[in-house]
C-alpha cells in the first residue's frame, strides 16, 4: 500500500471526514497536526505546491489535494487503485 501522509489541525471537520475515510479503507497513514506543530503548515503549503487549506492529502508522491478531492477519488472508483500503488 502507498504511503499516505495526511495534514491536519484541531476542531477541522474537514480533516474528520478525510481520516474517517481513510480508517474506512484500513489505510495506516502519517498525519501531521499543524495544530500541534505550526512548521507543519509551512511543509504542507511548500510540497502542495500553495494549498493552504486542511487538510491535505498525499498519496505515494501524488498530491490529491482536501478531503472533497479525497472523496471525489472514492466516487469514481480511484482510490482503492491509488491507495494499492507501491
Amino acid at each position: 500500500m502507498a504511503n499516505t501522509v495526511i495534514y491536519t489541525r484541531d476542531m477541522c471537520g474537514y480533516c474528520a471526514k478525510a481520516k474517517r475515510l481513510l480508517d474506512q479503507k484500513n489505510v495506516d497513514y502519517v498525519e501531521y497536526n499543524a495544530s500541534k506543530d505550526p512548521a507543519y503548515r509551512q511543509e504542507m503549503i511548500s510540497k502542495s505546491n500553495g494549498a493552504a487549506t486542511y487538510p491535505q492529502v498525499f498519496i505515494g508522491e501524488e498530491h490529491v489535494g482536501g478531503c472533497d478531492d479525497l472523496y471525489a477519488l472514492e466516487r469514481r472508483g480511484q482510490l482503492d487503485a491509488l491507495l494499492a500503488i507501491a
